[in-house]
């Protein structure tokens, strides 16, 4: 594992955000949902791919998530995925989403 400064890690604009729309990717190479996500009115919504197939439609529709926001877009197939949504991978595998454990304000900054 390498060391970063303090300075390089506020550099990672990571945010919470709510999902609004998730979305079929039958064209993704491993299976994926394209979520729509609000962050805000500073930074509006975006678009992200996220391989979180654990998760139903009803399960990240309104969900709180975690996204870093200034990565740049990356093109996942057909579609260009905008912020990186966060998770962990349980024993098994699966990727957990992370989320605030309190309701927090949309676009809030995780310091």
């Amino acid at each position: 594992m390498s060391e970063i400064d303090f300075d390089q890690f506020l550099a990672v604009d990571m945010r919470v955000g709510r999902v609004t729309a998730v979305d079929d990717f039958p064209e993704a190479r491993k299976p994926a949902w394209k979520l729509t996500i609000d962050f805000g009115p500073e930074i509006g919504s975006k678009r992200s791919s996220a391989q979180i197939i654990e998760y139903s439609r009803e399960e990240l529709e309104g969900r709180l998530v975690v996204a870093v926001v200034n990565f740049p877009p990356r093109q996942i197939g057909p579609f260009m995925s905008e912020v990186l949504t966060l998770g962990a991978s349980d024993e098994d595998g699966r990727i957990i989403l992370l989320q605030p454990d309190a309701d927090v304000p949309v676009g809030a900054r995780i310091h």
